[in-house]
């Protein structure tokens, strides 16, 4: 299975990550892809986040009916940093073929990653562009370390020839939508989601979907 990774922190997920996913999953011809559902990011402040299964049941109800498995397996893993993640990943589906996803707006701030030359060794990269970010991500000291290891699209849908560190860069019409913009829109958007527990897929764990999850 050619399976795409997509991490963050789906505050709350939304239409323009079903897009994104599925625009990547036929851009690459992966079978599928996992939304990592982080339980929390070093980089984000806690402030304004939901609880970790408002945001896995938002998840879900994005990916229904499409080739998206949403899951929390990072609290499972015991993971905070994605490079700690990937090894694990890595270790318990050895028969996978994974692919980070990660758009532009990441690339450019993927040099304050933990060891995210690790990272890059790890696995494959899609790097998805985003609106008012390319510039920044071609600009980035990441980027200028991975130019000499981009890939053209076609290489990353041979059976076979994914080897890292090996980058992709996929473009992509822009969408506005943004979860930043949900929030701004409904403060309480979680409440939809809460009450009744969300069962993960990959770990089997219920995960509740209130305060204090």
């Amino acid at each position: 299975m050619r399976t795409g990774l997509l991490g963050g922190s789906f505050n709350p997920a939304h239409g323009g990550h079903r897009r994104i996913t599925r625009f990547t999953i036929d851009a690459i011809g992966l079978d599928e892809a996992w939304w990592l559902v982080s339980p929390g990011n070093p980089l984000k402040p806690k402030a304004g986040m939901a609880p970790l299964g408002a945001r896995l049941k938002s998840a879900r109800a994005q990916a229904r009916r499409a080739p998206i498995v949403p899951t929390a397996i990072e609290q499972a893993l015991g993971t905070r940093y994605t490079v700690d993640t990937l090894r694990k990943l890595k270790n318990r589906y050895p028969k996978r073929e994974f692919v980070w996803l990660m758009g532009s707006d990441n690339l450019a701030e993927f040099h304050r990653w933990r060891r995210w030359r690790d990272i890059a060794r790890t696995m494959p990269i899609a790097v998805i562009a985003r609106p008012c970010y390319n510039a920044d991500a071609l600009a980035s000291p990441a980027m200028a370390w991975f130019r000499r290891y981009t890939v053209p699209v076609s290489s990353f849908r041979k059976k076979g020839q994914w080897s890292a560190p090996a980058l992709v860069f996929l473009r992509f019409d822009p969408d506005p939508r943004s979860a930043t913009a949900i929030r701004r829109a409904n403060t309480d958007w979680a409440s939809q989601y809460r009450g009744t527990p969300v069962r993960d897929r990959l770990t089997f764990r219920t995960i509740r979907t209130s305060e204090g999850s």
